[in-house]
This record gives C-alpha cells, sequence and structure tokens, in this order.
C-alpha cells in the first residue's frame, strides 16, 4: 500500500503548551490514558469473585493487554511514515488491549490529519467491529457475569465509535490550524521579501537618478574646464587680464563640480539627501544661464523660441516640472557634446510645441566632417537622456544629417538631437 510523504515535511512546528517537546507530552498523555484505562478494568476484573482457572485467565489477559499497549506505544513512532497500517493494527488489538486506547486514539488523529475519506471509512469499520468482539465475545469470556446482549453490544459500539469520531474532528481541527500557521508564515515571509524588494529596487532606481544628475551636471562643468584649460594651453596673445578671467572661470566651474561631486557621493554614503533636503533640480528657467556659460567658454549659441505660445513666458517660467528638467538636461547635455566633439562650432537651439500637445527639442552644431564619415561618438550621455525621455513619456533621437537648417550653410553635415516630449496642458 502506498502511503504518502510524513505530514510532518513542511509544517509549521507549534509549541507546545506544557513547555515540552510536542511528541514527549503526546507519548505520555498516550500512555497515561492507556495505564488509567488498564487500571479500571483491572479493578473490575479483580473485584468480582475468582476461582482458581478463572483467576489465571483473567491474569493472563491483563498482562496480553498491558504487553500490547507497550506495543502500542512503541508503534507510534512510525505513525507519521505509514499512518494507515499502524492505526489498523492498533484497532485490531483494540479488542483485547484497553491499555492501548491513548496510543490508537492519538494514531487516528495523527491519520485524520492527511484528511483521506477511504482510511477514515476503512478505521471507522473496524472501530465498530472491534467494540462489537469486545462486548459480545472478549468480555463475556473473562466475567460470565458480563452482560452480551444486543443493547449492550450496541451501546459499545456507539461509545467506540463516538471517541473515534472525536479523534478524527481532532485531527481534521489540526491539519485546518497547521496550514492556516503555514500560509500565515508563508505571506508573512512573502510580504517581507516584496518589502526587501520594492526598497532595493527603489534604492537602485534613486541611485541611478543621481548617477545621471551627476553625470549631466559634472560633464558640463568639466568640459567648461578643459576647454578654457585649452584656451589658455594654445593661445598665447592673450592679455594678462584675459588670462586671469580664464583662470576665474575654470577656478569657478572646478569648484562647483566639487561640490555636486561632494553632495552625490554623501547622498549615495549615507543613503539619504545632503543636509536632509533633496538636492535643487534645474529648470528652464535657468537656460540662459546654461546659454551664457557656453558663449563664455566661446560658443556661438543662438536659441529660437518663436515656436512656443506667447504665455510661456521669456525666461520659459511657463514650462514646469519633469517636462522642464527634462528639456534643460537635453539642452545641457547636447551643448556638451557639441563643446567635446566639434569645438568652437556654432550650435542653434529650439525650442517649440503647444500645451496639450508636446514639446519639441532640436541642438543642431556643425560637424565639419564630409557626408558618409562615421559620425563624432555621442557617448553614454546621449543615452541616458533616451532614457530619460522615455521616462518622461516622449522621444529622443540624434544623428548626424546632411544639409542641416540650423542657419549653418555650406557645412557638410550637422549633428541633431531632436526630442518631443509630452506637454500637459
Amino acid at each position: 500500500m502506498t502511503t504518502p510523504p510524513p505530514p510532518s515535511r513542511g509544517r509549521t512546528k507549534v509549541p507546545s503548551p506544557f513547555g515540552v517537546q510536542a511528541p514527549v507530552w503526546r507519548y505520555l498523555l498516550a500512555a497515561g490514558l492507556g495505564a488509567a484505562a488498564w487500571i479500571v478494568q483491572a479493578a473490575v476484573l479483580l473485584s468480582e469473585p475468582l476461582s482458581g482457572a478463572r483467576a489465571d485467565r483473567v491474569g493472563a489477559a491483563l498482562f496480553v493487554d498491558l504487553l500490547l499497549g507497550a506495543v502500542a506505544l512503541a508503534l507510534l513512532p512510525l505513525r507519521r511514515r505509514h499512518p494507515l497500517a499502524v492505526v489498523c493494527l492498533m484497532t485490531v488489538a483494540a479488542p483485547v488491549s484497553v491499555a492501548g486506547l491513548g496510543a490508537m486514539t492519538l494514531a487516528v488523529v495523527s491519520m485524520a490529519t492527511y484528511r483521506r475519506r477511504g482510511w477514515i471509512v476503512l478505521v471507522g469499520a473496524l472501530t465498530a467491529v472491534g467494540g462489537a468482539v469486545s462486548a459480545g465475545l472478549y468480555r463475556t469470556w473473562l466475567s460470565p457475569a458480563a452482560d452480551s446482549g444486543a443493547y449492550s453490544v450496541a451501546g459499545n459500539v456507539v461509545v467506540v465509535l463516538l471517541i473515534f469520531a472525536a479523534a478524527v474532528a481532532t485531527g481534521y481541527y489540526a491539519a485546518a490550524r497547521r496550514e492556516l500557521l503555514a500560509s500565515l508564515r508563508e505571506r508573512a515571509l512573502t510580504a517581507e521579501r516584496e518589502r526587501s524588494l520594492a526598497s532595493r529596487a527603489a534604492r537602485d532606481a534613486e541611485r541611478t537618478r543621481i548617477a545621471r544628475e551627476m553625470h549631466d551636471d559634472l560633464a558640463h562643468r568639466i568640459s567648461l574646464v578643459a576647454l578654457h584649460a585649452g584656451a589658455l594651453t594654445f593661445r598665447e596673445d592673450l592679455s594678462r587680464a584675459e588670462t586671469a578671467a580664464t583662470a576665474q572661470t575654470i577656478q569657478t566651474n572646478a569648484q562647483l563640480a566639487l561640490v555636486e561631486l561632494r553632495q552625490v557621493l554623501g547622498v549615495l554614503r549615507s543613503g539619504q539627501p545632503a543636509g536632509g533636503a533633496e538636492r535643487s533640480q534645474p529648470t528652464l528657467a535657468e537656460l540662459p544661464a546654461l546659454l551664457a556659460d557656453a558663449r563664455e567658454a566661446g560658443t556661438v549659441v543662438r536659441l529660437d523660441t518663436s515656436g512656443l505660445p506667447e504665455g510661456t513666458g521669456p525666461d520659459l517660467s511657463g514650462i514646469a516640472g519633469t517636462l522642464s528638467l527634462t528639456s534643460f538636461r537635453i539642452v545641457q547635455e547636447a551643448l556638451t557634446n557639441a563643446r567635446k566633439h566639434a569645438p568652437g562650432a556654432p550650435v542653434a537651439v529650439r525650442l517649440a510645441g503647444t500645451p496639450g500637445e508636446q514639446l519639441r527639442i532640436e541642438v543642431r552644431n556643425p560637424v565639419g566632417v564630409p557626408v558618409g564619415a562615421p559620425p563624432a561618438s555621442a557617448g553614454v550621455g546621449l543615452t541616458g537622456l533616451g532614457e530619460r525621455a522615455e521616462l518622461a513619456g516622449g522621444v529622443l533621437e540624434f544623428g548626424v544629417e546632411e544639409d542641416g537648417d540650423g542657419g549653418n550653410a555650406g557645412d557638410a553635415a550637422d549633428f541633431a538631437v531632436r526630442a518631443r516630449l509630452p506637454w500637459p496642458a
């Protein structure tokens, strides 16, 4: 007969109410019930007048009863591996052994936790037959004065079936409680894992955002430093005042880059914004200052906002929120790339669009290479901006184009960065 795996696997361990290990107190309880039943039966049998032959019969019966009770206790550890076989053996021995009553009850409870109806019906039938045999034959053999009538036999069968039903109900309850505890524990573990994953995802997303901001800010500052340092290296016609001004610009941008780097590293080390507050994010309102920095570095920049509605304002304050930050970063990265890959080339910045539709951004500069030559590498900055534009619900495109229309007639090709971002009404 094939039996399922022991139900102890994967079960939730429940602390014992008696302060000892669960198997110990269960075995003690089974032995105590069996011993009490054996003592009661022995007292009843020995209280009657006994002849020599009947005394020997009663003594042998009590000894066999006690021996079978000990065997039933010894079989209890096997009740999880072979639940049906152990219960059937104990049930067969029950008519002649009240000492095994406690062990049999515990085995029935354990078998019922599997909730197999066929097993329960089979053991119930054996229990009923055992009750009838015990009342109708065994007791009469031990005590001729015992009542072996139909009512007595039926009453004994009803009693043993009630005990059996109580044991089955207890087993069903124990199985349901174990499943509930296992389910609650699994839900708690799942919730803990989800919280951990959500926390890790939020932390990684924040670090990625900080790294992107660091790239955008530092790349802009360091490109200005490199451009002015190159001017000091190769230009020998600068006056003392021009040299001092250029050196001052280098110093200012280097200090700003260091400050921004310290802020970002502080956030990454502590996990909290520096000073307990979120770093302020640039917006399009700061675009004039950005273009002024580029012009100071020697880049000719032309800004065209004729395609924007009148309510936008001369300082672009009509564009706010995530749209403003994303737009600023796109223009900033495009200027940085123009400074690195096409130094000295003029740059045209154009903003156009309508609220409720899209904001269109275009930044162009001549690359000064023949058409068909490999385009200048845009690096990872524009790739990161593409991800930023996608997060904002827009699209960013960049590449080399023939016959640019950014006011740079005569150039072989232009490098253009175009973005289309949703503009809430």
